[in-house]
């Protein structure tokens, strides 16, 4: 039997802060971000179709279906094989399973609460040669926190896992940033393999501020986010980059975009540039989950929540 320990949350309004759903669309705004951050100029409605990736996912159900909210996925790098995913309520563990959708069991960071992850990356962090888990306690329904955090820690080892696994981790640095003109709600969490900067999208309607905490990240003080780049995307839910930094994908409910990044480019500098829109079927009640494979042979994505007539699926698109 596994064992969840609920940490009590001091504070009504930080409880809804991190955990209710209700009126996402009609939320406080935020503040507006500055003029000087250089603003991405193409017309969503104008982008072409991507040609690399199959439109047809293949598609499994979750071996376990009682996940209630399902957010970000991310492909292990130490461990071929394996994805991690997460609920996104408060004190909700690391979710491991594959592309068969798996029951692999959970990841426990001890003695940290979080109040609303939404999203989870892999990639380089303070060892070389090492991969690590980056967790997103990014959520902020009500705009009301002073700062969000992002949890880093090694990537356990997982030859052997099962349903009835419980890996519990002691050691996790706790980033904690702040935005610089007051709270955003944020779903989506990017690492730039290439420089181990965190990048964190806003979620708003009808664009999204990209804001930035360069390497080396503070785990001691507060890191302020600068905002690098304004974007015109709707209410994003999740995005990533492939383990080469080569590729970038952003999705919210209804779309997914796919960037191609030369080396040479900066995240800002190739997110500028005009995105393909790239395969989703749609299948999912509330999609808020994409991750490159390990591999880079294409991408996954996960449903959110489950209904009596619909279940939560795993889905992989494939490139040609």
């Amino acid at each position: 039997m596994r064992l969840y320990v609920i940490v009590a949350v001091v504070g009504t309004a930080l409880a809804f802060s991190g955990c209710s759903k209700s009126g996402e669309t009609d939320n406080p705004p935020g503040p507006p971000p500055p003029d000087t951050v250089p603003t991405a100029a193409y017309d969503l409605t104008q982008l072409e179709i991507s040609p690399l990736f199959s439109p047809d996912p293949l598609t499994v159900p979750f071996q376990q279906q009682d996940n209630a909210e399902l957010s970000g996925i991310a492909a292990s790098i130490s461990n071929p094989g394996i994805l991690y995913m997460h609920n996104d309520n408060m004190n909700e563990p690391v979710i491991i399973t594959n592309a068969n959708g798996e029951d692999l069991g959970i990841i426990v960071l001890d003695g940290i609460s979080t109040l609303n992850p939404e999203d989870i990356s892999v990639g380089p962090g303070p060892v070389p040669g090492k991969s690590y888990i980056y967790f997103a306690d990014i959520g902020d329904n009500y705009k009301l926190r002073s700062s969000i955090v992002i949890y880093r820690f090694e990537e356990p080892e997982l030859s052997s896992v099962s349903a009835t696994t419980e890996i519990h981790i002691n050691n996790v640095d706790r980033l904690v940033l702040k935005y610089p003109g007051g709270p955003y709600d944020a779903e989506t969490m990017l690492i730039d393999p290439l420089t181990r900067d965190i990048f964190v999208a806003t979620k708003e309607g009808g664009k999204s501020t990209l804001y930035k905490a360069a390497w080396p990240q503070s785990t001691s003080e507060i890191t302020a986010l600068t905002p690098v780049l304004n974007t015109p995307f709707d209410l994003l839910t999740a995005g990533d980059i492939s383990k080469d930094g080569k590729e970038i994908l952003l999705r919210n409910k209804s779309n997914i975009w796919y960037w191609q990044r030369t080396i040479n480019s900066s995240i800002t500098v190739a997110l500028e540039k005009a995105p393909e829109i790239a395969p989703y079927a749609g299948n999912e009640p509330i999609g808020e989950g994409v991750g490159f494979a390990r591999d880079g042979s294409g991408y996954f994505t996960n449903s959110e929540v489950s209904t009596p007539a619909v279940s939560t699926k795993l889905s992989f698109y494939k490139k040609k």
